[in-house]
Parts: C-alpha cells; structure tokens; sequence
C-alpha cells in the first residue's frame, strides 16, 4: 500500500511538473509581442471591380465581381454626407479619394485635401491640401473626377461662388480654381479639359493650359429647360460624347470631340403607349453605358412628375445608334438577398425562394456596368447592404456581395 502510495504520488507530481510546463511556455508565449506579419495586398486585377461607398461606416469597399470577395477598403472622414468615389490612377499605382474633415468631428476648423494610398497596400502615402469649400451632397455625382491622364483630379465647389479646384496629383500640389458661374458638375472630356452642366440649359467647356490652370472656352447651344424637364447630374460617357436623361425621359447627346460642344437632337426613352402608361426614369445613379457596345442601361419605375429618385423596377437597355429599346431586365429582391445570409438562408432553398415571394422588393437606385467584352452590370438599392452581380448582355443574376456595408448611393468601376 505504501508503494502504490508514493507511486501516485510520483504520477501525481509528473502530472504536476507537465501541467506546470505546459503554463510556463503557453504564459510566456503568450507574454512575447506577436511577430509581425506580412501586410495583406490588393493583387492587380481585372475588369470587373467595383468600389462600393457606404454612408454610415464612412467607407468605400473594393470588390471582385467574379468571385464576390471584398479585396479591401479605405475610410473617409464622417463630415461627408456619403464619401465621393475613389479614383485609381492605374498608371501611377496610386488612389485618389477627396474628402474633408473638422477639428471637433462635425464641428470646428475645416480642412478639404485629397488623400493618397498606393493600390496594393492601401497605405495611406500622402496628402493634397485643398481649399476649404468642396461641394457635399448626398450622392457627390459628378462631384470630382480624374481628368484623362491621371494627372489633373477636379473638385466641384458650392460656395461662396460656384467653381472648379484644380489639382496636380503628379507634382502634389493644388493649381487654382476655375470660376463657372450657374453652373455644376465634372464631366471629363480629356487630358486637360471637362464640361458642366449650367442653370441656363447649356453646358460649358473648360480647358486647362499645361500647369492646369483653367478657363471656359465655349458654350453648347441650349438643349434642355432647367425649369419644365431639367437633366440629372448622373451622366454617362460615350467616348467623345456624354448622354444625359431628363425627368421626363428626354435622352442629350453632347459630343466635346471639337472643343465647342455639339448637342444632337434629342429622343425620347419612352413610347407613347410607355408614356401613359406612367413610365419613368428614377433613381440615384440611374444610367449606365457600355461604350464599345453603345449599350444604354437606364432604371425605370412606374411613377409621376416629380418621382425622379424613386428606385427603378427594371432596368431597360438602349441601342445608343438606334435610339431604341432593345431589351428589358428584371431587377432582383434585393431585401430578401440581404436578409438570407443574417438568418443563415441557403441561396436557392425553399426557404429562401419563400423569403423573394414574401418580402417585397424595394427596386434599385444605383447601377454601372464594366467595359469589357463580357461585361457584368452591378446594381444596388441605397438602402439595403447588398448588391447584385448580373450579365450585362443576359440580364441574368450570377451573385451577390453580401458584405456590402449597410446603405449607399454610389458604386463605381475601379
């Protein structure tokens, strides 16, 4: 007995020792700092990424369309109402986002500048410091751009009179300010030169000398009335040329190809027949266009004279030569493709064909399409975290991504 005493007791205190080890080295590997790892990159892509702005977590997420993984993400600061589209400048390695902060939140000093990050790390690289008066608003559509060339980026300012900053990305400084008085927006037309939309019905042409200071040079003849059927700031660009949509459901050409901007005759997006029956154009990001194909993309919704951001109900394809119909989409539920993945839904369960049939679809706001040969449209409801992959040329619905934030206005191609 004595022996099988001291025999557990010796069990007892190896097991003792063990578990004394075990803690010794779990405790001091747990003490040591944890050895730095290698910071995950965006690998060069393809053409379908999409950037997707969320205006609550202040932040524009970079998606792979093909394979609907988030491939990374850069904040902006939370004194913008909805952060403006990223811009990438390819040939640089570089990406652009203009934003604006406060010393005290939403509060205090203003300060606007635009902020640099390499495209692979996403590392912040470096700062442009801007005047303290650029342009806000829910959507920011047509609010900056990356001039062609990627040297020039564009900044609509409100106040305290409507102009234009002008910044050099490449030698980091910013130029000056073009004044455009009655006018709005950044339409991009080359290297160093961009229209906007004026009050009067017209748009205007303004080119910059090569330091990038800028001046107007021509007016178009006026082709819309601001005040009985106005055109939307969210145009899409045909090369040379820019097509713009009236509240009415006006189609504008406007070619910049000769400098002095050349409007050719307007047409109708709606029949007679589609016109009564209450057919209209609405939305956020309404249009979309594949240039190679002279593809129009455009959200529809049955509605009334002042329902031009109602979401659309379909999406209807445009032969731009034509100027007609060639085909209809059907949009889907984004509600119920947002809902399945919290509740642990399978994709195309019956559960989840259940939640598409009783939950109603809310429609879209937002699409825009990619420019390659087999090109995807991706289309979203600002409200809801969720956006729809689809083929550009089918109209079918191929995927989501799920991780899309929680509601936002803009998508853009990167």
């Amino acid at each position: 007995m004595t022996g099988e005493i001291r025999r557990s007791a010796r069990r007892a205190a190896a097991a003792f020792g063990a578990l004394w080890a075990l803690w010794f080295v779990c405790g001091a590997a747990s003490s040591r700092e944890p050895e730095p790892g290698t910071p995950a990159q965006v690998s060069p892509g393809g053409p379908h990424r999409v950037w997707v702005t969320d205006r609550i977590w202040h932040h524009s997420a970079l998606f792979d369309g093909d394979t609907a993984q988030v491939l990374g993400m850069i904040d902006g600061p939370f004194a913008t109402v909805t952060p403006k589209l990223p811009f990438h400048a390819h040939g640089r390695g570089e990406i652009y986002s203009v934003d604006l902060a406060y010393s005290r939140g939403d509060r205090g000093d203003r300060v606007d500048f635009i902020t640099i990050y390499d495209d692979r790390t996403l590392a912040v690289t470096g700062e442009i410091l801007l005047p303290t008066h650029t342009g806000d608003a829910n959507s920011s559509i047509a609010y900056a751009a990356l001039l062609d060339g990627e040297r020039f980026v564009a900044t609509f300012n409100q106040f305290p009179i409507a102009s234009v900053s002008i910044t050099d990305v490449e030698k980091r400084r910013f130029v000056g300010e073009v004044t455009i008085t009655g006018c709005a927006g950044v339409f991009p037309t080359g290297e160093r030169s961009f229209a906007t939309l004026c009050g009067d019905g017209t748009t205007a042409e303004i080119e910059l000398d090569a330091n990038g200071l800028g001046r107007v040079t021509a007016h178009s003849e006026r082709f819309f009335d601001p005040v009985e059927d106005p055109v939307t700031m969210a145009g899409v660009r045909w090369g040379s040329r820019w097509v713009f949509a009236s509240f009415e459901g006006k189609a504008h050409v406007i070619d910049f190809a000769s400098g002095t901007p050349q409007v050719a005759p307007a047409w109708s997006l709606f029949s007679d027949t589609e016109r009564s029956d209450h057919w209209r154009v609405g939305g956020m990001q309404h249009l979309a266009l594949h240039a190679a194909t002279g593809r129009l993309y455009s959200l529809v919704h049955h509605g009334v004279r002042g329902s031009h951001k109602a979401p659309g109900e379909e999406i209807w394809v445009y032969d731009l030569a034509q100027r007609q119909r060639v085909g209809r989409i059907a949009l889907p539920n984004f509600m119920a493709a947002f809902a399945s993945p919290q509740f642990g839904v399978t994709s195309g369960g019956w559960f989840h064909r259940a939640l598409q049939r009783w939950i109603p679809s809310d429609g879209a706001h937002t699409l825009v399409v990619t420019q390659d040969d087999a090109p995807l449209l991706f289309v979203r409801n600002v409200e809801v975290g969720v956006v729809a992959v689809m083929d550009a040329r089918s109209g079918e619905h191929l995927r989501n991504l799920e991780d899309a934030g929680i509601a936002g206005p803009t998508m853009g191609v990167d």
